[in-house]
């Protein structure tokens, strides 16, 4: 389990105040961690504004939120997990709304050639990925997403999950092999795959 924070820190005596309507003390954790919350937001989303419209809706969740954080872990492991979270599910909505699915469960023609050659292959690759790492376990899809989409390091993870750097290596490794076969089972394209 992650380090569980200390009654006495900095980070949990704001989240205590912020909870209970101090308005200061949320301001004070935006300044302190709305840089990170924005980089986890731009290296999931690749693109600046839909970063800094995620990172808004993250402090916004937060806000509403913030009084469940029950120091059981550090803040910024919570906080993580909330972003982390809330990207995917953003991902998830915009996925159903473009998704335009016949009754046997078949994307029209029109929808598979709608998007301009490799724009339009892209946003279906991305589509499937996202799909395919739904349907991963838990624990192959945390590790996943932090080290191939976060950008964590191995011993950043290890230090994270509190588990060896061995173990990181050894779960992505798994986690690559199991999305390689949901991957091969959904769709023929070999660049996808070999992506990965």
């Amino acid at each position: 389990a992650p380090e569980p924070s200390s009654p006495y820190s900095l980070d949990y005596r704001l989240a205590q105040r912020a909870a209970a309507g101090d308005r200061d003390a949320f301001e004070e954790i935006y300044w302190r961690y709305h840089q990170r919350v924005f980089g986890i937001c731009y290296r999931m989303s690749k693109n600046v504004s839909e970063a800094e419209d995620l990172t808004q809706q993250v402090f916004i969740q937060l806000f509403k939120k913030i009084g469940s954080f029950r120091g059981s872990s550090a803040f910024s492991t919570w906080l993580h997990r909330l972003t982390v979270n809330l990207v995917l599910m953003q991902f998830r909505k915009k996925k159903v709304l473009r998704e335009a699915v016949t009754e046997d469960g078949i994307l029209p023609e029109n929808y598979r050639t709608s998007g301009s050659g490799q724009a339009g292959n892209q946003v279906i690759d991305r589509l499937l990925i996202n799909e395919a790492i739904g349907k991963l376990p838990k624990g192959y899809r945390q590790m996943l997403i932090l080290h191939d989409v976060c950008g964590y390091e191995h011993e950043e993870i290890a230090k994270m999950l509190d588990c060896a750097a061995g173990t990181s290596k050894s779960q992505l490794f798994k986690a690559r092999r199991k999305l390689r076969k949901l991957l091969s089972g959904e769709t023929g394209n070999a660049n996808l795959k070999s992506a990965l």
